[in-house]
């Protein structure tokens, strides 16, 4: 449970800390990760792994610093921008690993402004005493990309710190980055993104009350808001729904503006199958599994309603018991394909 104390907050002994100006948040000094981690990937937990192993040899304390919104968020305001995960998914995964604090710095003209000297002296210095800082080779960071890692080195030799680079994480050949995640996705390749991320893709939210139009045309759905977030997922899918019982449920979803029936916001509708219940204002969590096509407009509603039975007879199929390759326990945790017959 996350429990407030001012602008810290206390989960188990896990700290989430947003202010960058306070007290010594370290007295016995700490073992820093800096980083966007959207995502929270497999690169990503390697990264954070190795700043907890190595805080714990140091009797330090392992903190991860990171920003809300991230940085290439706050600087193309006028674009959205696609994301892995929300805050509180970044904040889940992160305190899921066992760190002892997240220091997440909110990202305003104040930080874009912030010299990358000003960030070392006030952030990693007087805040954090940091005694090692761990960053990736292509990192820069302070007002114009200033401060890169032979700045953060000459920095440390004067405060005390070392720097280590954590070079770039792969898996069977495949550099692990957000990026290369975030294309998959859109691509619809989905066992190549739970490879990457270490865990399936969802998408989670509060259930809030639409048009009731799924309803009528015989395919209620339960609906969540993105909000501000952008997802790199678009279109018709099979998905499966955590939240709703013991079990995840089988479904077929639609992510996008849903231009037939003039949409004006992103909505991912989610139709369960072989359930009738109320799930306003209940929190869960869509896993995208195939994606069935594109969205597109059609003439009329009666050829839309066609095509959605076209589709939930596809998502049924895939999803089935008889389709191991579609099936929760068909990759291993490391996301990779175990043999059952099948091919993928």
């Amino acid at each position: 449970m996350l429990a407030s104390a001012g602008s810290r907050y206390t989960w188990w002994m896990f700290r989430l800390v947003r202010d960058r100006q306070g007290a010594a948040l370290a007295p016995q000094g700490s073992v820093v990760c800096i980083g966007a981690f959207d995502g929270v990937h497999c690169g990503h937990r390697a990264l954070l792994n190795r700043v907890r192993e190595r805080a714990a040899r140091l009797g330090a304390a392992a903190v991860a610093v990171s920003f809300e919104p991230i940085p290439r968020e706050y600087f193309a305001r006028s674009s959205p921008v696609s994301r892995l995960d929300d805050v509180r998914g970044k904040i889940r995964q992160i305190a899921g690993l066992g760190l002892d604090m997240l220091m997440l710095l909110r990202f305003n003209a104040g930080m874009a402004s912030m010299q990358a000297g000003e960030f070392v002296e006030q952030v990693l210095v007087q805040r954090l005493a940091a005694r090692e800082v761990w960053v990736g080779a292509d990192f820069r960071f302070g007002h114009n990309r200033q401060g890169d890692v032979a700045f953060l080195r000459e920095m440390g030799g004067r405060h005390g710190f070392a720097t280590e680079v954590f070079s770039e994480f792969t898996l069977g050949g495949q550099a692990v980055r957000s990026s290369v995640i975030r294309e998959m996705l859109a691509r619809g390749d989905f066992m190549g993104a739970r490879h990457l991320l270490g865990r399936p893709f969802k998408i989670g939210g509060h259930v809030v009350r639409g048009r009731q139009l799924g309803r009528k045309l015989g395919y209620p759905t339960a609906n969540i808001r993105l909000g501000r977030r952008t997802s790199p997922v678009n279109g018709i899918l099979a998905v499966r729904v955590h939240g709703v019982a013991e079990h995840s449920m089988a479904a077929v979803a639609s992510l996008g503006a849903r231009p037939t029936v003039a949409g004006v916001e992103p909505l991912l509708e989610a139709h369960l199958f072989d359930f009738d219940g109320d799930l306003y204002g209940r929190r869960i969590d869509v896993e995208f599994v195939a994606k069935l096509r594109d969205e597109e407009k059609f003439d009329s509603l009666e050829s839309m309603v066609e095509q959605i039975g076209r589709d939930a007879e596809q998502a049924r199929a895939l999803l089935a018991p008889s389709n191991p390759v579609f099936q929760p326990d068909f990759a291993d945790d490391r996301g990779r394909v175990r043999s059952s017959g099948a091919s993928a």
